[in-house]
């Protein structure tokens, strides 16, 4: 065997017994669910695999062995190369992660515009909510502005707040369609969109790849940023006749972000959302910066008995991800939204290197990938944030022929000196 085949044998072999080691055998095994043997190779062959994808290079440091999520994906948020991979394309209930993908799609929408807009909430706005579901505390018959009901959507989770917001734009069934649409812009083609909220809903599904695609895209909406950074707000209350109306507390849902219940705050950690329901389990997508680094991490229904597994292992990712860095070869790659895509239209999404050129790739809409230089939201009645406004600069990748603009230096809040370190 010529010496450039067997080298490449051993590296493939070295990669495959990385991931192997990684995902040992359980009693329980047989009873889990099962990835399906053919999934969407979109981003890359590789992340068409089902089980745990990494290419060690030279001093790379070993996955962590205590990974127990069904599906799992770590990325450079600024590059989009994706690091590793646990089933990355799982159609799985993504619970309350979706609504990453219901603020990218309305948030800049000028129904929802400015965002000092009151509006009264009305008995309709808050019907066919899943029992059961997450609330900020929104009443009827009082008003809030838009920036309220954000605040409710990204620290509450509060399905309240998603609701009346989609009332606001002009109704569920037109939310859905339009982050459906916005869905297939971003090229998450795993994702069906059923209920704007993330509760569970026949056929409602995503996956921790697209999951990522959703909080890359809304990370360059400085909004989006600055809501789900934000670690407590206050929130307004009860209106009584001849009184100040009330406020009560907020706090983000996100332990990663907040340390609460005893989940150590991540050094780092700049949002973004975290979600459960009964079928989806626990899930989680985070954003952290580290030595000049942005790495993105999604996680899907652990199966651990541990205690808030689902950070524990966001975390363990995001410290092997910053470990691994330039020392391993990439599986994969978040392709960037169809209309960022220039080129001849040859390539597919299929093979990995994203669709075919669309004609409003030079323009400027409420999605082109220049609204990111927009200007920061107020942050009055919120805190935790230390938002800097505006892009510091770009860099131009070439892919499939074309060129997509990334944020280089995202402007993300730097929470590590607001916390003591671990």
């Amino acid at each position: 065997m010529p010496a450039l085949k067997k080298a490449a044998l051993a590296v493939t072999s070295a990669a495959l017994l990385s991931a192997f080691v990684v995902t040992p055998a359980s009693a329980d095994d047989d009873d889990a669910p099962k990835p399906p043997s053919s999934m969407s190779q979109i981003g890359g062959a590789q992340l068409g695999r089902a089980g745990t994808q990494v290419n060690l290079g030279p001093g790379a440091p070993v996955l962590p062995k205590d990974l127990t999520g069904r599906s799992w994906l770590v990325s450079d948020a600024e590059s989009g190369q994706v690091l590793a991979a646990h089933n990355a394309h799982w159609r799985l209930p993504p619970a309350s992660t979706l609504k990453m993908l219901f603020a990218d799609t309305l948030l800049a929408d000028p129904a929802l515009l400015p965002k000092t807009r009151e509006y009264t909430v009305k008995d309709e706005d808050l019907a066919g909510m899943g029992e059961g579901s997450s609330l900020v505390g929104i009443k009827e018959d009082h008003s809030y502005t838009v920036h309220d009901l954000w605040l409710g959507v990204f620290l509450r989770s509060g399905n309240d707040a998603v609701h009346v917001l989609s009332a606001m734009y002009g109704g569920i069934p037109k939310t859905v369609q339009a982050m459906q649409a916005r869905a297939e812009e971003l090229q998450a083609l795993d994702t069906q969109v059923v209920s704007p909220d993330g509760y569970d809903a026949p056929g409602q599904v995503s996956s921790a790849y697209d999951l990522s695609l959703f909080a890359r895209d809304g990370l360059q909406n400085a909004d989006f940023r600055e809501y789900c950074a934000t670690a407590t707000a206050q929130f307004p209350g009860e209106k009584k006749k001849g009184k100040k109306r009330e406020t009560f507390g907020i706090q983000n849902t996100n332990r990663l972000l907040t340390g609460a219940d005893g989940v150590t705050p991540y050094r780092g950690i700049a949002g973004v959302k975290n979600g459960y329901t009964t079928h989806a389990g626990n899930t989680f997508t985070g954003v952290a910066e580290r030595d000049g680094r942005v790495l993105l991490v999604t996680v899907m229904n652990p199966s651990s008995d541990e205690t808030h597994a689902v950070y524990k292992e966001a975390a363990r990712l995001l410290d092997w991800g910053f470990a691994a860095s330039g020392k391993v070869s990439p599986v994969g790659e978040l392709v960037p939204p169809k209309s960022a895509v220039v080129g001849s239209g040859s390539d597919t999404a299929e093979g990995g290197k994203g669709a075919a050129a669309d004609t409003r790739a030079g323009s400027k809409g409420e999605h082109g990938p220049d609204r990111a230089a927009r200007a920061a939201a107020t942050t009055e009645g919120s805190s935790g944030v230390g938002i800097a406004l505006g892009i510091v600069g770009g860099v131009l990748i070439l892919l499939a022929g074309g060129v997509f603009l990334v944020n280089r230096r995202w402007p993300l809040p730097d929470l590590m000196r607001r916390r003591p370190r671990p």
